[in-house]
């Protein structure tokens, strides 16, 4: 009779965070990064922008690879389409990157909708993704259905970095989904973020930090999952 699976969910946080500079994939093949934005706001948006940079430094990569999708598009922008919707366009890059950095690893990076659709194509076979890192992952559905059914598919290793106060994604939801998952998870929590991590002033001051030592934070431990899993 075979042995039952071992958990393979991980959460990580303050202690398990790499000290700057101390995690480095500088002995391994640089990874490319396919970096997806979220449903209200274009690759071109601050946070976007801000977050490319961080991905760029923490990961090393040769190059993170941001688009906007066919629906941002025009003079008067539409609303998104169901997530299936995009994911041709999405995978259609995913093809050209790899084409261009044919022997790096491949990591999918996306903000919230972004990182749904990036998981939907880290699912198909034959993808060629390395790994996934899912930045505010909306588990929960506009009609408050939990949207598992793709992480479920999922044998890549992947990383949730979730605001502790995120309505799209609440803990309690996304820790049941991640203990039957059939691959390497880890979930990092940014104590006090929303959906897109901003905290409340009143909260880094009760907990004596700052806006950007908890993304810091957050860096770092995404580095060491993919020094972990390249």
């Amino acid at each position: 009779m075979a042995s039952p699976p071992t958990s393979k969910r991980q959460r990580t946080g303050k202690s398990d965070a790499p000290e700057p500079g101390s995690s480095s994939l500088s002995t391994k093949l640089r990874p490319v990064v396919v970096f997806a934005h979220g449903a209200g706001a274009p690759s071109s948006s601050e946070w976007m922008v801000r977050w490319k940079d961080k991905l760029e430094n923490a990961l090393q990569a040769v190059e993170v690879i941001t688009f906007d999708y066919p629906y941002m598009s025009g003079v008067k922008r539409r609303a998104p389409p169901k997530a299936e919707k995009l994911i041709d366009y999405h995978l259609d890059v995913v093809k050209k990157a790899s084409e261009k950095y044919p022997d790096h690893p491949l990591i999918l990076a996306g903000k919230s909708m972004g990182s749904r659709v990036s998981c939907m194509v880290a699912a198909l076979k034959d993808s060629g993704v390395s790994a996934v890192v899912c930045l505010g992952y909306p588990l929960k559905g506009i009609n408050g259905k939990v949207r598992d059914e793709t992480l479920l598919q999922l044998k890549t290793p992947i990383m949730f970095v979730q605001g502790s106060k995120d309505g799209l994604c609440p803990l309690e939801k996304l820790d049941a989904v991640c203990k039957k998952m059939d691959c390497v998870n880890k979930l990092h929590v940014i104590e006090g973020g929303d959906h897109s991590f901003k905290i409340a002033k009143k909260h880094l001051q009760l907990s004596g930090t700052t806006q950007d030592e908890a993304e810091d934070h957050a860096v770092q431990a995404i580095a060491m999952f993919a020094s972990e899993s390249l």
